[in-house]
């Protein structure tokens, strides 16, 4: 049953807000025995299958702008792989640092501006 309400909270976190589900997958893969790095990767497969899913919903209630979002695409498919890459080579207490960081400048940014 735990698994169902928190499989169902980063659902609702990834529809809701557009993302936001990963913040959560990860503390939760962690508890559940995954190193860091591995819930750190274990997540965005989790997550890619919710976004799917939040896009098509979004596509069929006229919310997506799918030809806005090509053009950021092939840069993020860029990053995907840097980002991937680095996983790999960085430390655990360095990976959740960083993670930790954007986390909170993502939440001043969105309580302050």
């Amino acid at each position: 049953m735990k698994n169902f309400w928190e499989g169902t909270l980063c659902g609702f976190l990834n529809g809701f807000f557009g993302s936001g589900g990963g913040v959560l997958a990860v503390p939760v893969l962690e508890k559940e025995g995954c190193e860091t790095n591995e819930a750190h990767a274990t997540s965005v497969a989790f997550i890619f299958a919710l976004t799917l899913v939040t896009a098509v919903s979004y596509g069929f209630s006229g919310n997506l702008d799918f030809s806005g979002a090509l053009k950021y695409i092939p840069y993020g498919i860029a990053g995907a792989l840097c980002g991937a890459f680095f996983l790999k080579k960085i430390k655990s207490v360095w990976l959740k640092r960083i993670f930790g960081g954007i986390i909170i400048a993502a939440a001043v940014r969105i309580l302050f501006v």
